[in-house]
């Protein structure tokens, strides 16, 4: 039997998606088969997956699953635990699913600094995943992010009380992730018993679905509703998943009308985000929405004077002034710029001048045109014992996927290629899928210093 399904899994994942698989099917085993009765038992972790699978996917079940048994008409039982819920050809009326939360708890009241009401358990104050490194005080100002600043701010000042939800958008690397763990700092200093959840919208789908697959929605929702403040960052990544996007407009519910603060980041706006329900987009745009542009030259400057000043280097007005006219279009960019300078001024024993930073500058646009493609995934196979073929093929499993969105990263930060050469080399039709993978990165390695490690290591070994 366990043959049978994981064949047709296979089969599943063709014609629907590694999606469907993953979220639904994968919560799903093969009980038994009755030949006799040309029935066969299924069980499903919780009535949820079951009647979404029932609605849904009953007709590609019978087909496949009956050409795998041989059989024309098979008719088929879902079970949770010892009560078949069957499903035979005069039982199957399509029925509209309604996403369920599971029971509410007592929410809070509104917090202040002063006083704080408890629910009807005792939570433990938290702050999870906030770095402590981001904060309003390091964060550079300028014409092209005061909105957002101020903002912020303010939301830090009076949570949930001033633009509620905050909706900060702009590119990668323009400092959103930076703001976002800036109001979760601002906010644990000045409010003592708070709940505070940092949260990717990646993670968000990866906790639904294990949720969905483990029967553990009371768990995953009882872990939103206790909190004070959520930061979503990315949040255009639930996009065209329906079933996350519906889980979320509870908790967002929840959490709103509880009058708790909400702060999303984006790379776009929410009228623009493709395969985002129309209800979701109007919620995301329910509050105050703020834009963070590229810095401008003098914001440039400030920036870099602040990078050196923290790092305890001399960075003389001139040499400024002139790492500043280069065109880098994000704030990340612009920091790599001063630390390669600066590294190779101290291996070299050189001061800082502007000579030695237009020979590193030059140096590495030189280094982008000398890194081909191939030679990226040449070194991302090599590191993480991946074939090239596996890298550019469909497969979906954690690990090949994360190694895959880094060749894809270090491909479009590496190399002068375009994103529709860069997808054409690894046999993919949409570029949407690399900057995907590089946006899924770059947000990562802000929060995780393992993959920081990793990926400064696996570029060292592409560029030397």
């Amino acid at each position: 039997m366990n043959i049978i399904w994981q064949e047709f899994l296979k089969i599943v994942r063709e014609e629907a998606g590694s999606r469907v698989v993953e979220t639904w099917f994968k919560a799903v085993s093969l009980l038994k088969w009755d030949e006799h009765k040309k029935t066969v038992y299924l069980i499903a972790p919780n009535n949820y997956v079951q009647q979404w699978i029932k609605n849904h996917y009953l007709e590609l079940i019978k087909k496949h699953l009956g050409r795998l048994l041989n059989e024309n008409t098979i008719t088929i039982v879902f079970t949770e635990s010892l009560q078949p819920a069957i499903m035979s050809p005069a039982s199957e009326q399509p029925e509209t699913l309604i996403y369920k939360p599971a029971q509410s708890l007592m929410v809070k009241q509104p917090y202040s600094s002063n006083t704080h009401t408890t629910s009807l358990k005792t939570i433990k104050p938290r702050s999870l995943s906030i770095n402590s490194i981001y904060l309003f005080d390091t964060f550079i100002v300028g014409p092209n992010n005061t909105l957002a600043f101020s903002a912020a701010h303010a939301v830090a000042e009076k949570p949930g009380k001033l633009y509620n939800p905050l909706f900060i958008y702009g590119a990668s690397g323009l400092g959103k992730t930076h703001l976002l763990h800036a109001i979760g700092n601002h906010i644990q200093k000045s409010f003592k018993k708070i709940n505070i959840l940092y949260q990717s919208a990646d993670r968000f789908v990866h906790e639904f679905i294990n949720a969905i697959r483990f029967d553990k929605i009371n768990h995953f929702e009882a872990k939103y509703k206790d909190l004070d403040l959520l930061l979503v960052d990315d949040i255009q990544f639930i996009s065209n998943k329906e079933q996350t996007q519906e889980a979320f407009f509870h908790i967002f519910n929840m959490l709103h009308q509880a009058q708790k603060q909400i702060v999303f980041t984006s790379d776009t706006l929410p009228c623009d985000i493709a395969g985002l329900a129309e209800r979701m987009k109007s919620r995301l745009e329910g509050g105050l929405i703020a834009d963070i542009q590229i810095p401008q030259y003098e914001t440039k400057i400030a920036i870099l004077k602040q990078k050196a000043e923290k790092n305890n280097e001399c960075l003389s007005d001139e040499v400024a002034h002139y790492i500043a006219t280069y065109p880098f279009y994000n704030i990340r960019e612009l920091e790599g710029a001063l630390i390669r300078i600066s590294a190779y001024a101290s291996l070299t024993h050189q001061p800082i001048t502007k000579d030695l930073a237009h020979k590193v500058l030059i140096k590495k646009q030189d280094d982008k045109k000398s890194i081909d493609l191939q030679k990226i995934m040449h070194h991302i196979a090599r590191h993480f014992n991946y074939t090239q073929q596996e890298l550019k093929s469909a497969k979906r499993n954690k690990d090949l996927v994360m190694a895959r969105h880094i060749a894809m990263y270090f491909m479009k930060k590496l190399t002068h290629h375009s994103l529709k050469e860069i997808s054409a080399f690894l046999d993919r039709s949409d570029h949407s899928t690399v900057i995907h993978a590089f946006d899924k990165i770059e947000s990562c390695r802000q929060v995780d210093n393992n993959l920081c490690q990793t990926l400064t290591q696996i570029e060292k070994e592409i560029v030397t």
